[in-house]
């Protein structure tokens, strides 16, 4: 935690300099690499932390300094003098944003950019645009926040890698879409549905996982001791053409007790 202040700091006097910017890849390189710990993760969730790339960690740097500076500036409404919610994830969204720019991590006209290097949208819901161009062995997505704040929403990319590697996201930038809401955009591997799983499909694979059904084996949320897991119905969990096995590409996931920034 002391680098991370030293690199809070830096950030605190300088904004997203040179030097700034240095700190924070440096970080990011010993995170990749074994020498530091990130200290949201376990040991198990470390390597879905690196899967998900270094524009994931360094916004998740960015995002804990936000909400850090802000508790720190005395700016709260929420219970008890702590930050409410929006205020967090209004802080973590402009110092984002204000890092991606100026490490040339953001997309200014995304639609037309990611249509033009990774072929035609295909497929747009409530929580991502999706394109892929026939052939290609990954899709894209701009992946829209449902998360309370971004830290979560970068959370979630964490934890979805540590649980479902096969499926496995990497961010490769951000943007902001035509309502001006925050997108995170990713890579994740083009997976041919042979058809969807059942719920005792999806039930057998989240238990192998530590996994219990929080609601009476009714619904399509799970719990662990450390995890919640939602919207696991079967449009988000296909059986794999090739393997014959369930496989997720997308759901909620976040932290029981969220870990302290």
């Amino acid at each position: 935690m002391d680098r991370l202040q030293h690199i809070y700091d830096v950030i605190a006097q300088e904004g997203f300099t040179d030097l700034s910017l240095q700190e924070i890849d440096n970080y990011v390189n010993e995170i990749q690499n074994g020498t530091e710990d990130f200290h949201r993760f376990n040991l198990s969730e470390h390597a879905g932390l690196c899967t998900a790339g270094a524009p994931l960690i360094g916004a998740s740097i960015v995002a804990c300094y936000a909400t850090a500076s802000l508790a720190a500036g005395g700016n709260a409404s929420g219970s008890q003098g702590s930050p409410a919610s929006w205020e967090i994830d209004e802080r973590q969204e402009l110092l984002i944003e204000q890092w991606a720019k100026a490490a040339n991590l953001w997309v200014a006209d995304s639609e037309q950019i990611l249509n033009k290097e990774f072929g035609p949208m295909i497929a747009q819901g409530a929580e991502a645009k999706v394109y892929y161009r026939e052939g290609d062995t990954s899709v894209v997505k701009e992946r829209l926040s449902i998360y309370s704040t971004t830290q979560k929403a970068l959370d979630a990319i964490v934890l979805h890698n540590s649980l479902f590697p096969e499926t496995a996201m990497k961010v490769i930038g951000f943007t902001r879409d035509k309502d001006q809401l925050l997108r995170i955009i990713l890579t994740q591997p083009y997976v041919n549905c042979l058809r969807l799983a059942t719920k005792r499909e999806i039930d057998d694979m989240v238990s192998a996982k530590g996994f219990r059904d929080n609601w009476n084996g009714e619904g399509v949320n799970y719990i662990s001791d450390r995890l919640a897991l939602e919207d696991m119905h079967p449009a988000n969990v296909f059986i794999d053409d090739v393997t014959g096995m369930p496989i997720c590409i997308d759901c909620i996931v976040k932290f029981v007790t969220p870990p302290i920034i």
